[in-house]
């Protein structure tokens, strides 16, 4: 059996094929900056109906947030290697992934606006990545976690609208004590800031939640795609939930600034899962 991931902070989603079946299904993400070797071996183990499949994985392709420098891809690579002991194991970065399901064999920018964000250029071949993805402290434009904080700190400076204060509180129950505890004491603080975004799902034709999301993708254009200097000319591709459920308003944010807006995914792995198997030479 041959299995494909694509991972990012909050959530890892799971393709597999044999002669015999196909399957997927999903685990939590697969950070190598919040979980170790063994976290990810416990992971597995939890998951009942994995365990059936433990001898049976030859290959495993993984592509998740996180993978950009060798002890990073060593850590995922301990973990899973010593769950699925027969299996050989690719690690990549989660846009060479998402390059594949979006760009395919042809040039363009495959960006991830998902709990965070990222972005690079494709040349239909390689993934050239870029000084971006600085994580969700120094970066992550217009991600799950830029407008969660963006939706906690005005929340608590009392810059809230009150209509959406309220609800807001009802909601989450966002006190200062829980935000520092939860970002500076527990773990994935990221997970946690994005999780606090979907607030501005039931929330988008308030003028307030347009105009962060308008500003949120308006600094994501700024600050990564502006920064190749050919962006007008290419494709713009882009996968993650927040790209998808508020793809509207991305895609007038791009149009203002002349980005040429491709295919917008939400899960990216259903493309890669068929990248990866044409590689292989195997016809479904």
């Amino acid at each position: 059996m041959i299995l494909v991931a694509d991972s990012g902070s909050s959530k890892t989603d799971w393709m597999g094929y044999s002669p015999e079946e196909t399957i997927s299904f999903s685990t939590q993400g697969i950070n190598p900056y919040f979980l170790n070797a063994h976290d990810i071996f416990k992971l597995f183990s939890k998951k009942k109906e994995i365990a059936a499949y433990a001898d049976k994985v030859k290959e495993i392709y993984f592509f998740g947030a996180g993978c950009s420098s060798p002890d990073k891809v060593e850590v995922i690579s301990n973990g899973i290697s010593s769950f699925f002991t027969q299996a050989y194991v690719s690690v990549e970065h989660d846009l060479i992934g998402s390059a594949y399901a979006t760009c395919g064999d042809q040039k363009g920018l495959t960006c991830i606006l998902g709990t965070g964000s990222n972005i690079s250029y494709y040349d239909g071949k390689n993934v050239h990545s870029g000084a971006h993805g600085l994580g969700y402290v120094l970066g992550d434009e217009g991600s799950g976690t830029f407008f969660g904080r963006k939706l906690i700190t005005s929340y608590l400076y009392g810059n809230m609208p009150v209509e959406l204060s309220v609800k807001f509180a009802q909601d989450y129950q966002i006190d200062k004590e829980t935000v520092v505890t939860n970002l500076y004491q527990k773990s994935s603080p990221n997970t946690y800031l994005a999780s606090i975004s979907r607030f501005m799902a039931e929330h988008t034709d308030h003028p307030f939640i347009l105009n962060i999301l308008r500003e949120g993708f308006q600094e994501f254009v700024d600050t990564n795609i502006k920064d190749y200097a050919n962006y007008k000319s290419l494709d713009c591709h882009f996968v993650g939930s927040i790209a998808y459920y508020y793809r509207d308003v991305l895609r007038e944010v791009c149009l203002s600034n002349q980005v040429k807006v491709g295919k917008i995914y939400q899960k990216p792995i259903e493309g890669i899962y068929n990248y990866i198997l044409r590689k292989e030479g195997i016809t479904v």
